[in-house]
């Protein structure tokens, strides 16, 4: 039986901010810089996709009425089933975090780029941060966030101020990053500190494989 994976061997930038900071924006340029990205929330769906060992283990233990009539997880009354009930919250949290874990470090660990980056909104939340060399914060005031996410996600002022309040608030995530970049400008300006952060990355990267035994 092979060890499972607790570490990953490629030099890893972890990518974080907020709801509706434009993280998406900041990882599709890192892409177009040939970055490989692993992003936290696409692999939360991968391990619930149709047939999948997460998503049948889900389905024994809520019954077949947790699917859609195509057969994908439906979200919405899987929400219904954790928001007041803490047990099959914490159910489903043993059992989808060690899955979304070892997929992450997987993929971390396959990346032939010259450094790889994990996009996680809840990188210091759920101490992923532990698996990464240094960290980006996208950042952007408050006010943003809200007018941003209301607009994207055509959700209430109210719905988006609660999300905002359950993650981790801004400041603290500030005092955590390693590199914090404003993105509440011009995208083109983002892009050029990104590109001098991009070429950081890639001497730390560097240093880290010379430095390697």
């Amino acid at each position: 039986m092979s060890k499972p994976i607790t570490k990953t061997n490629n030099w890893v930038l972890g990518l974080t901010g907020g709801i509706g900071c434009g993280k998406t924006a900041v990882s599709n340029m890192l892409e177009e810089l040939d970055v490989t990205v692993v992003d936290a929330d696409i692999i939360a769906r991968q391990v619930v996709a149709p047939n999948s060992d997460g998503l049948n283990a889900i389905i024994e233990y809520f019954g077949q009425n947790i699917l859609l009539p195509d057969g994908t997880l439906n979200r919405a009354e899987l929400r219904s089933k954790i928001f007041t009930n803490n047990e099959n919250k914490e159910w489903l949290n043993a059992l989808l975090h060690p899955l979304i874990r070892l997929k992450i470090l997987t993929d971390l660990n396959n990346a032939t780029s010259a450094y790889v980056v994990l996009v996680a909104p809840l990188l210091f939340e759920n101490n992923l941060d532990k698996y990464c060399n240094r960290t980006l914060l996208i950042d952007v005031p408050i006010a943003t966030q809200i007018e941003r996410t209301a607009k994207r996600d055509n959700t209430s002022i109210e719905q988006v101020k609660s999300i905002i309040a359950a993650q981790m608030p801004r400041n603290e995530k500030q005092q955590k990053a390693d590199d914090i970049l404003n993105n509440d400008r011009n995208l083109s300006l983002v892009h050029t500190e990104l590109v001098v952060l991009h070429k950081n990355y890639l001497q730390y990267a560097l240093q880290n494989t010379t430095n390697a035994p």
